[in-house]
């Protein structure tokens, strides 16, 4: 992992980016101009045009730290321990339970508050 935080960002990195931003600017723009066209067409187009973007992106210095943190983390997702089909069943049964218990015991709180209440007041029998 690197512990690198700061990018040198040059004048050459700032153009990229900014000619990044112009092409998914212009694809989003083209995607709604062309709405005459078939979705199929316009979707191709912008997702070509989201490519280039990206890779134009990835070109800079901001970029390819941003790639090689989004590397460190598919990596680290590959050595979690993921629990079983069943474990995630019992555990999902286990918080339903407590969340339907939770819910009873304050519906009986509140119901108890508002007969009290309605006692108190002179309002109920």
């Amino acid at each position: 992992m690197n512990t690198n935080t700061e990018v040198e960002a040059t004048g050459g990195d700032t153009v990229k980016l900014l000619a990044a931003v112009a092409i998914l600017i212009a694809g989003i723009v083209g995607f709604y101009y062309f709405g005459a066209q078939p979705l199929w067409m316009r979707l191709g187009g912008l997702l070509v045009l989201i490519a280039v973007a990206v890779f134009i992106a990835v070109k800079t210095a901001v970029g390819s730290q941003v790639w090689g943190f989004v590397g460190d983390a598919r990596t680290e997702v590959r050595k979690v321990v993921w629990p079983s089909r069943q474990e995630t069943i019992q555990t999902s049964l286990v918080i339903f339970v407590a969340v339907l218990l939770t819910a009873l015991f304050l519906w009986g709180v509140d119901s108890l508050l508002s007969i009290s209440t309605l006692y108190l007041t002179g309002r109920g029998s």
